[in-house]
């Protein structure tokens, strides 16, 4: 595995773009369907635990006897058990115990896991619970819809929009299948597919971005800046394209946002790959969130 990313710099001087008539506005919406999202009832700010599978049996519910305790207020004491074999995970409901699957009640079932494309989710009243795969690690996820993060919720706080930051960059594309080493909050480290880097130049730098493999063709920038820990997220920030065009990409910074882990302790955000951190602050985007007085910080 490659353990660093080499950048090659650029002279070429690619400017901002003009921004078009509508592009403040289609910036705004996003921004709303960007809060709309957070609060859904699937939404990041509905997460409320994490937990790692051991091989075997793993108890999970509220009460204390569990292998898998769930710290959530008035949380059924047993829910139930996941057992993991093989690289799989079967759960069985504990006695009285009425957790459901697309609606009906079950007592055991497969759970797939979110890498499959269709992960296997169960309900309990306002909880939800599915398995995730991390790193070749099995564990699970759950979200309960009366999160305390999500009725506390204060909002997110932008910069002002600046179309100076809406660049349009050259795509460099990987010569061959390419991996970059990316670091998480779980003190792991990923291969993440990369089509290949963007590059463009701001305030007399030039600078280059790995970039990963966003899906349909799109780009996805995990990049850090000095901004970072006191006017942004300490960890850094996210950042989607459109695909590119004609080895030339549009790479808006007004439309950086923060990682999950911004907003909960029970996420596995991947951070920064080497490489990846600006020498001048980006202030554009979103800010830091303020997390509600009493919430723990990650």
């Amino acid at each position: 595995m490659k353990k660093a990313i080499v950048l090659l710099f650029s002279m070429l001087v690619l400017p901002a773009l003009s921004a078009a008539p509508d592009w403040e506005e289609q910036t705004q919406a996003w921004r709303s369907q960007r809060i709309e999202r957070l609060k859904a009832q699937d939404g990041w700010l509905t997460l409320v635990g994490l937990y790692w599978f051991q091989p075997g049996e793993n108890r999970f519910g509220a009460a204390q006897d569990n292998d898998l305790v769930l710290r959530v207020e008035d949380a059924p004491g047993h829910i139930g058990s996941f057992f993991l074999a093989d690289g799989k995970v079967r759960f069985r409901a504990a006695p009285g115990s009425q957790p459901q699957r697309d609606g009906m009640p079950l007592t055991e079932t497969g759970m797939a896991p979110d890498t499959s494309g269709a992960p296997t989710v169960l309900n309990l009243g306002t909880l939800s619970f599915h398995v995730i795969e991390r790193g070749g690690e099995l564990g699970l996820r759950v979200k309960d819809q009366q999160a305390r993060a999500l009725r506390d919720f204060t909002g997110i706080r932008f910069y002002d929009l600046d179309p100076s930051w809406r660049i349009q960059a050259r795509f460099i594309p990987a010569s061959e299948k390419t991996t970059i080493p990316v670091p998480t909050v779980l003190n792991r480290v990923v291969d993440i597919p990369s089509p290949g880097r963007v590059a463009f130049e701001r305030d007399g730098r030039s600078v280059e971005l790995a970039a990963a493999d966003g899906g349909e063709g799109r780009l996805f920038l995990i990049f850090g800046d000095p901004s970072n820990g006191s006017e942004t997220y300490a960890a850094g920030r996210y950042l989607y394209t459109e695909a590119p065009r004609d080895g030339q990409v549009v790479v808006d910074f007004n439309r950086a946002y923060n990682p999950p882990c911004a907003f909960t302790d029970f996420a596995t955000c991947p951070l920064p790959p080497r490489g990846n951190r600006l020498r001048m602050p980006v202030p554009v985007g979103e800010r830091a969130y303020l997390r509600p007085a009493g919430a723990a910080a990650h």
